[in-house]
């Protein structure tokens, strides 16, 4: 039986995975996840060789849920933490549904814009 092997991320593409992008330079701002490693425990890239961070599947399920609480649900880091610590699983229903209609709606507009440009060459 072979083992599902994860997709590992880099430090960069999870930061522009999540918008995290500075707005002058377009570099990833890839500070923000090694300030929130520090004040989230929940949050352990994998390090490898060269001290290079990678993120698994589980990682960026962490990520998603400290995005939407300092983000969507403009908590401070304080709170957040507290959010994170009494338990992921105790967390508001509507907050996951939420993390998920996000996702969902970012992954349809993506989708929608590429059948777009392909129906525009069809009529070029």
């Amino acid at each position: 039986m072979k083992k599902k092997i994860d997709k590992l991320l880099t430090i960069s593409e999870v930061a522009t995975k999540f918008g995290l992008i500075n707005s002058v330079s377009k570099k990833p701002l890839t500070h923000i996840l090694r300030f929130w490693e520090k004040k989230f425990k929940q949050l352990r890239p994998t390090i490898l060789l060269g001290g290079r961070r990678y993120y698994s599947a589980k990682d960026i399920k962490v990520i998603k849920i400290i995005h939407y609480l300092l983000k969507n649900q403009r908590l401070t880091i304080i709170g957040a933490k507290k959010a994170m610590n009494e338990n992921l699983k105790h967390l508001d229903e509507t907050k996951s549904l939420s993390i998920k209609a996000e996702y969902y709606k970012k992954l349809i507009k993506t989708k929608s814009k590429i059948i777009l440009n392909r129906i525009k060459k069809l009529n070029g």
